[in-house]
């Protein structure tokens, strides 16, 4: 309970300076004047909860996001093990994508824009590149990084390849996909944002840049806001599901101990004894 009361606590700290600097128009370098106080967005934002095209632009921005976002975690998972598993996979895709992944996803508007017939598949196809790539390289070190002993405890008792493929290699890589997913869905959120911004016709990002435009600051941090929550969200679900197909795993949780007391100088640091030989037991046979 104390850790949530200190988020909360946070939260509304963050929010009362907020209120604090725009109401009182400080300017002290930074222009605060020019912000809309938070009692304004929440009069903006109760307007628009309370109109249709809010839920419209709510519903197209997730669709985009989910659709892109599982094609990501499926094409990427399944590249990643097999550019990690395979010498011609890695040799004939390897170079491709190592050329195509530094170029943000948000760059490729243009190229979306001339190879999709429509607008919503090419936002689509940027959000699925931007989750792409975090997912891919995730899964490749992944399964790189695990104990070549576990597959050959596999082959040793007669698994064949699928075997090992479901049975050591997905399990033991999972932790570090899902970190690779936690990355790509909030790289999604940025580019499907910005590509609604520049070519959408519906979503929360066209609806922020269309705010903007029309000089309304209230609506457009309604929107910024919205997609905050929405990321929040989304990534928060991604975590829950990798903990839950992740249970297997050893959970710590960081308690603060106390700290020993550090000894005077000049005093030797006692050596605790350890458990000297049983009587009537011989040293070779003691454990």
């Amino acid at each position: 309970m104390t850790r949530y009361a200190l988020r909360v606590a946070s939260v509304a700290a963050a929010l009362g300076l907020w209120q604090l600097l725009t109401s009182r128009n400080i300017d002290i370098w930074l222009r605060f004047s020019q912000f809309p106080t938070v009692a304004d967005v929440a009069r903006a934002f109760a307007g628009r909860l309370t109109g249709e095209d809010y839920w419209t632009d709510l519903t197209d921005s997730l669709t985009r996001i989910l659709t892109g976002f599982v094609l990501a975690a499926v094409l990427g998972v399944a590249t990643g093990v097999l550019v990690a598993r395979s010498r011609l996979a890695e040799d004939l895709l390897g170079p491709l994508l190592e050329v195509v992944r530094p170029i943000p996803a948000i760059a490729l508007v243009p190229v979306a824009i001339l190879l999709f017939p429509s607008n919503e598949q090419g936002i689509v196809f940027i959000t699925f590149t931007a989750a792409f790539f975090p997912v891919l390289v995730s899964t490749r070190h992944a399964v790189r990084a695990l104990d070549p002993v576990w597959e050959e405890a596999v082959s040793t008792l007669g698994g064949g390849r699928w075997r090992i493929l479901g049975s050591v290699v997905l399990p033991g890589a999972l932790p570090g996909i899902f970190g690779g997913l936690s990355v790509g869905i909030g790289v999604s959120w940025i580019c499907v944002i910005s590509a609604e911004m520049i070519s959408g016709q519906y979503g929360v990002g066209y609806r922020t840049w269309q705010d903007y435009t029309v000089v309304d600051y209230p609506g457009v941090f309604v929107g910024m806001v919205t997609i905050g929550v929405l990321g929040w969200a989304t990534s928060t679900a991604v975590e829950l599901l990798g903990r839950r197909l992740t249970h297997w795993l050893p959970r710590t949780s960081y308690v603060p101990g106390p700290r020993a007391a550090r000894p005077a100088r000049g005093t030797a640091t006692p050596v605790p004894a350890g458990p000297g030989p049983e009587k009537g037991v011989p040293h070779d046979q003691l454990v």
